[in-house]
């Protein structure tokens, strides 16, 4: 939604403003003409009228809605009210909340629909669907009066204080538009009425006041612009009392119109013509009182109007002025215009009778539906017969049409119609009036008995060709304006005017009828409009009303027009009673057997919807149970896949383990390679030294023993060294079983801890997938937890048995290390046992040394020395770590010594016995090397 603004000059578009989403139905104004309210029923919103910008924008709940916002006459304060009856007060430029009104008392149950101001901004004035008017003081934000309208106000359509240059913007007459289309000025502070404008047949739509107070501008319902002067309709409060001598005149005509003076004057009807008409009255009998002339009660008329004069112009001109036509029918009927008697049959609500009435009869015109059933009700309460007259709607239709804005008036029209032109209507109910009927074809039978007979001859009764004109009271058969124009003769003549019109219409059709042959063509015909004037029609029944015989003339048998009594109206029992009290009782058994078969079918429908509730219920408990099934399934394929994962990766730790191993073996295998080609290498090399010494002993035939002791020391070196490298093997050996231990230790620790962080990813994985499974899903949790639960037990288990391993593993080691500290000890002891033997022989060989021998004991000798040298010594039997450092001190001094004993005894060979003692010294400083 969007609005325009326009130049009021040149009408050019001077901007767009745009915002609402649903229709604009307020706009205020700040006096200043710089900012201005929009509002809606969702939103209000400020605009800045000097850019066309919106500064801010009110949204509220759609629960609560906006009935008004407005700005305060002469200040910068803006009212805000809600359809809760809530009502702020902010500040223009800031939009604080200066003050809210407290909530009306519970007492006044008024919703606010309208609001009005005073011009000083004092006075707040709020009304709704309800005959109360609330005025709120804003300065003192209290409620200090509630003003009770007449009682015909049920709902207050618009609010507007009239100014009045002389009180200083403190207006004091509040204008309220209600829902009768009547305007009533009241002052706020004495409460009374002062005048009104519009009226009950010519209502206000919406009204304005102009800014002096001079006019009131009002649109009427029926689409016309009335313009009021506020001076003229003010002039007869102010005007001086009459004078007295009007009242000594004529004692009872004078009281009479006195009261009357009176009764007017506070209900303010001074306005419009009819205070003409009014003062025309009062001058008009004032006259005949003088004059002593009377005429006959009979022909005289409310409002000054005379039967006998409108038949005269009625029959000068055919039919009433339109423009006055509804008041003189008013005035011929003579309505009541009883309003709480019409209230009292209104408040009784619509009658079971006509509460499916579109059904029987669909009318496109809602409202005109609704004024017709409320008629229709209306007649219902004031007598039981016409709840159980079928043709009733056909009768009231026409008049419910004719006025449907004042529905007081269409229901009194109506029944002034029933009572008097409807006659004897009801004594052969619920048949139609057979005694009307034979009325009207002793009529016919004596003004056109070929038409009759020809009637007869086609077995037509008066059911056809009169009942159907009576009963739609000719609204089938007629325009609009031909049916104005008749019943402008009807209502003012004798009742009995519309049985000769029913007989009129016939013999005025006679032509068309006396070819019609078939019965379906009568109906039609009688159904339907024709090509008949009704001008001529009219004359015919005023020609009927004179020629027809006293005897057979419906006068003898219809009373006189009697109007509707005031105040209440009159007991309608002109009907068998019996035969409605009988067909009221059927139709209240009737109504009861079916409010039996509705409770039963109801009871009958509860228990198929109970029926049908648990078998929904039922068809939910077995597709739970089925989801549940397929859930636990579900479950435990997830469990089944994690087995099968956990299986696979041990599958992998497994493979892993192995590749580790053959990678442990390939590394023992390559050191193994490694010294095994070492081993080799240093056979090589020994060879390769056996082959130099075999050659420099082919350079010497001397060198024969030499060679042999080098021989011999030869396989001592190699005994030595194969010593050795058992010792190297075992140390590496020892070393590769600390080396696997450890390794054992660390794949063990290695698959507990990935174990752990299997464990844990599949923990987490499940607590992710718990939640996103939902509470009923409790007995899977638990099927999983003890799988769970079993499989740390399994663990713990094998981490149980693997701790016992490992602790028989760490008894076996002790073992073991006990057993080599034993075999150590053993050696030891067989060290110290040939270190004795060697001393012994040591010092034999030096006592034989200090004694020469012969040649045979120093073979002797020498034989006994390279046994000495084959011996293995103690650095070749024990391990370097278990000699002391005196023990070798020793063995080095003696074997120096045994040295120098031997260059004594063979100096021939002085020279490669010191290479050999060096050679000696190098093996013996190797072995240490090495152990260190």
């Amino acid at each position: 939604m969007f609005l325009t603004c326009n130049q009021t000059v040149t009408k050019e578009l001077v901007s767009w403003m745009r915002g609402h989403e649903s229709s604009v139905f307020s706009i205020s104004v700040h006096a200043s003409g710089r900012y201005a309210i929009t509002t809606s029923s969702d939103t209000a919103q400020l605009w800045d009228l000097d850019t066309f910008q919106r500064k801010r924008k009110l949204n509220i709940r759609q629960s609560v809605g906006i009935q008004k916002v407005f700005f305060l006459p002469l200040s910068n304060t803006i009212l805000s009210c809600f359809k809760d009856n809530s009502i702020f007060a902010w500040e223009c430029d800031t939009l604080f909340c200066k003050y809210q009104l407290p909530a009306p008392p519970e007492s006044s149950s008024i919703i606010y629909k309208v609001f009005a101001v005073t011009r000083d901004g004092r006075i707040l004035a709020a009304g709704g669907k309800s005959n109360h008017l609330h005025l709120w003081c804003l300065e003192a934000t209290q409620l200090f009066r509630i003003i009770q309208m007449p009682t015909k106000v049920r709902a207050i359509r618009h609010l507007e204080f009239l100014p009045d240059s002389f009180d200083a913007g403190s207006n004091q007459v509040l204008g309220v538009l209600s829902q009768d289309g009547i305007m009533r000025f009241i002052n706020v502070q004495t409460c009374k009425l002062l005048f009104e404008i519009g009226s009950l047949d010519e209502g206000i739509s919406t009204s304005v006041i102009s800014p002096h107070g001079r006019y009131i501008a009002s649109i009427m319902e029926n689409g016309s612009l009335n313009i009021y002067s506020v001076q003229a309709l003010t002039q007869e409060i102010n005007k001086p009392p009459p004078p007295l001598v009007k009242v000594i005149e004529d004692l009872p005509k004078n009281k009479l119109n006195a009261s009357d003076v009176k009764m007017m004057v506070p209900s303010g009807r001074i306005q419009r013509p009819t205070k003409s008409r009014d003062s025309k009255i009062q001058t008009r009998i004032l006259k005949q009182d003088l004059t002593g002339t009377f005429e006959n009660k009979e022909n005289e008329l409310s409002d000054g109007l005379n039967k006998k004069r409108l038949q005269i112009l009625l029959k000068g001109y055919g039919e009433y002025p339109t423009k006055y036509r509804m008041f003189i029918w008013r005035a011929l009927l003579q309505l009541p215009e009883n309003h709480t008697a019409f209230s009292s049959l209104i408040d009784k609500g619509i009658h079971e009778a006509f509460i499916n009435l579109q059904k029987q009869y669909p009318i496109k015109s809602r409202k005109l539906l609704r004024v017709l059933q409320r008629t229709l009700s209306a007649l219902a309460h004031w007598s039981a017969i016409f709840s159980d007259t079928p043709y009733l709607p056909l009768l009231a239709f026409p008049f419910v049409k004719l006025f449907q804005n004042n529905q007081l008036i269409c229901f009194e029209v109506v029944a002034t119609l029933i009572i008097n032109w409807c006659q004897h209507w009801f004594e052969y109910f619920p048949n139609p009036p057979i005694n009307i009927l034979s009325i009207i074809e002793n009529i016919l039978a004596f003004h056109d008995k070929e038409l009759l007979q020809h009637f007869i001859a086609h077995d037509i009764t008066s059911q056809l060709y009169a009942w159907p004109l009576l009963e739609t009271v000719f609204s089938e058969v007629l325009t609009r304006e031909e049916w104005l124009k008749l019943f402008d003769n009807v209502f003012s003549n004798h009742p009995s005017f519309l049985l000769m019109t029913v007989v009129a219409y016939n013999i005025c059709s006679r032509a068309p009828l006396l070819n019609c042959t078939l019965k379906d063509d009568f109906e039609y015909f009688f159904h339907h409009r024709n090509n008949l004037d009704i001008n001529v029609v009219i004359r015919e029944v005023y020609h009927l009303m004179e020629t027809t015989p006293a005897h057979i003339h419906p006068d003898n048998v219809l009373d006189v027009f009697v109007a509707l009594t005031k105040g209440q109206y009159p007991i309608f029992n002109q009907y068998p009673k019996f035969i409605v009290d009988y067909q009221t009782q059927e139709r209240e058994r009737i109504r009861k057997d079916e409010l039996d078969y509705l409770r039963e079918r109801q009871a009958v429908e509860d228990m198929h919807a109970e029926v049908d509730q648990q078998r929904i219920k039922d068809e939910a408990w077995y597709q739970k149970q089925e989801l549940l099934r397929k859930a636990e399934e579900t479950r435990r394929e997830m469990l089944l896949q994690e087995e099968e994962k956990m299986m696979q990766q041990r599958k992998r730790l497994a493979a892993v383990k192995r590749e580790l191993k053959i990678k442990e073996l390939y590394l023992q295998d390559a050191a193994r390679r490694r010294f095994l080609k070492l081993q080799q290498d240093q056979r090589e090399m020994e060879l390769q030294r056996l082959d130099d010494e075999i050659e420099r002993k082919n350079l010497t035939r001397h060198q024969e023993a030499i060679a042999k002791e080098i021989k011999e020391d030869a396989d001592a070196y190699r005994r030595k060294v194969d010593l050795e490298e058992h010792m190297f093997h075992k140390l590496i050996e020892t070393g590769q079983t600390q080396s696997r231990k450890t390794q054992k230790i660390i794949e063990e620790n290695l698959a507990k801890a990935e174990q752990a962080c299997l464990n844990t990813d599949w923990q987490i994985q499940n607590l992710h997938r718990q939640k996103c499974n939902d509470l009923q899903r409790n007995e899977g949790y638990r099927e999983v937890a003890n799988l769970l639960r079993k499989n740390r037990r399994k663990e713990s288990e094998v981490l149980n048995a693997m701790m016992e391993e490992e602790a028989k593993k760490w008894k076996e080691a002790e073992e073991k290390g006990f057993h080599l500290r034993s075999e150590k000890k053993a050696s030891a002891l067989s060290d110290e046992s040939r270190k004795w033997f060697l001393q012994q022989e040591m010092s034999a060989a030096l006592e034989h040394a200090e004694n020469p021998c012969n040649k045979a004991e120093v073979l002797q000798l020498q034989n006994e020395r390279v046994t000495l040298s084959s011996l293995p010594r103690t650095s070749e039997l024990n391990d370097i770590s278990d000699m002391d450092s005196s023990t070798q001190i020793s063995l080095n001094r003696k074997t120096r010594e045994w040295d120098s004993m031997e260059q004594n005894l063979i100096k021939k060979v002085r020279n490669l016995r010191q290479r050999l003692t060096e050679q000696a010294r190098e093996r013996c400083r190797t072995p240490h090397l090495l152990a260190t």
